[in-house]
């Protein structure tokens, strides 16, 4: 069974890199994952808005619609389309992740977004925007999406960033996600690539604490980590939302590893 602080924790983002996995096979995964024993650990399948084109054919006659985030990397002008698709599939529109365009400020993007049908995530950009996006989504019924990782180093903010950007969310009573470069629940260096990479439960525990959010980011230790993990309240959740990940069955198998799920389960 999963717990309700891990309930929907996961977003799966199997199409994106560097899992890069076929929709087909993304959907045929996602499916697989709605009926195992872990369901609730998974939310959404995560696609970018060209992929709903696809789905169609791929899709069929299906008991359950397929329920599906979907991101507009080019801003909001892709909305209305995206609303017409999801509304032809057998789809249920779960989130939509709308990045946001050099220019447009934010009382211009709250009004592109108006028409939304889904709960909008706003990619918060790494620069003096952040700040007043975030305000004002305050009180909205928007929430944040943080970038914590990439294919460069330099996509990763720092733990001092990072906890920066959580205090301002918390302090502004704006949920976030978080997506890029989660791939592992604790905070480590990939032996491959020498990027240090954030960890997803290190991240849970700051939205937790925000007051000490880069000590909590910057933890490697997983027996203090799960130690703090385990005192949390589910109502943390309601901060931070979820993450997207490339795999469901890592994240899984890492907290069986760490005592927060059973063993014999994962």
């Amino acid at each position: 069974m999963i717990p309700a602080l891990f309930t929907g924790l996961c977003d799966d983002a199997a199409v994106f890199p560097p899992g890069l996995a076929s929709l087909p096979d993304a959907v045929a995964a996602h499916d697989g994952y709605r009926k195992a024993w872990y369901a609730d650990l998974v939310g959404p399948l995560v696609l970018a808005a060209p992929a709903l084109d696809a789905l169609g054919d791929l899709l069929g006659p299906r008991e359950k619609p397929l329920p599906v985030a979907v991101t507009l990397p080019g801003g909001p002008a892709g909305l209305p389309a995206v609303l017409d698709a999801a509304k032809t599939l057998p789809v249920e529109l779960r989130a939509l992740e709308i990045a946001v365009p050099a220019g447009l400020g934010p009382a211009e993007l709250l009004d592109a977004v108006s028409a939304a049908t889904a709960p909008v995530y706003v990619e918060i950009p790494r620069d003096d925007r952040g700040g007043p996006l975030l305000r004002a989504l305050a009180g909205t019924g928007h929430r944040a999406k943080f970038r914590t990782g990439g294919v460069r180093a330099d996509l990763y903010p720092s733990e001092a960033e990072l906890a920066a950007s959580i205090q301002a969310a918390v302090d502004a009573g704006v949920p976030f996600k978080a997506t890029a470069g989660l791939h592992h629940a604790l905070r480590n260096t990939d032996p491959e690539t020498g990027f240090e990479q954030h960890g997803f439960l290190n991240l849970l525990l700051a939205a937790g604490d925000p007051d000490h959010a880069e000590a909590h980011l910057a933890e490697r230790d997983g027996a203090v980590v799960a130690g703090f993990v385990r005192d949390l309240e589910d109502g943390v959740r309601t901060r931070f939302t979820s993450f997207g990940t490339c795999s469901i069955t890592d994240p899984l198998s890492e907290l069986a590893a760490l005592g927060l799920l059973p063993r014999g389960e994962a």
